[in-house]
C-alpha cells in the first residue's frame, strides 16, 4: 500500500531506514552501556567512539536487511535472503579466524564484505592502536550502509494496485 503512494523508492526506503536506524542506535547504546557500566568491559579507546562504531554497525545491519528485502516478495522470502548474506560475512570478517590466516580467496572475499571492517574497528579498540584505524573502519561501514540504501532504492520495485 505504501508503494502505491505518489513518493519516490528513495523516500519510501529513507523513512524505513530512519526508523529502524533510530531502534538500532538506541539499542546499541543501550548494550555499550550494559558492556561498559555493568559488566565492567575494558577498552583502550574512548567510551564515546565505542558507541559510534556500534551504533554504525546497527545502522549497517538495517541496511543490509533493507536491501535485501527490496528482492523479496514477501517478509518471510526476505527472511529466507539473511542467511545468505549474514553467515559468509560472520565465518570470514574475523571472529573465528583471523582474516589473516584465511586462504587468499577467502581473504579477497573477507576484503569486501562489510562486516569485516565492523570487527576491526571493535578490534582496535580493545587494543591500544590508534583511533585513525578505527576511523578508517567506520569509515567503510558508513560507506557501505550508504551504499546499500542506495542500491536498495534502485532495486525496488513499485506495484500498482
Amino acid at each position: 500500500r505504501l508503494l502505491a503512494m505518489p513518493m519516490g523508492k528513495g523516500d519510501f526506503l529513507a523513512g524505513y531506514a530512519i526508523a529502524f536506524g533510530l531502534l538500532a542506535a538506541v539499542q546499541s547504546i543501550l548494550a555499550v552501556a550494559l558492556s561498559v557500566l555493568l559488566l565492567d568491559l575494558e577498552i583502550a579507546g574512548p567510551v564515546w567512539l565505542l558507541t559510534v562504531v556500534a551504533v554504525a554497525d546497527a545502522v549497517l545491519g538495517s541496511a543490509l536487511g533493507l536491501f535485501v528485502s527490496a528482492f523479496a516478495h514477501t517478509e518471510f522470502q526476505a527472511v529466507q535472503f539473511m542467511p545468505a548474506l549474514v553467515i559468509p560475512q560472520i565465518l570470514l570478517c574475523g571472529l573465528f579466524v583471523p582474516r589473516e590466516r584465511l586462504p587468499d580467496v577467502l581473504g579477497w572475499i573477507s576484503d569486501v564484505l562489510p562486516l569485516s571492517y565492523a570487527v576491526d574497528a571493535m578490534e582496535h579498540l580493545a587494543v591500544a592502536t590508534t583511533t585513525a584505524e578505527v576511523w578508517q573502519d567506520l569509515a567503510v561501514v558508513a560507506g557501505f550502509a550508504v551504499g546499500v540504501l542506495v542500491l536498495g532504492a534502485v532495486t525496488l520495485r513499485r506495484r500498482t494496485p
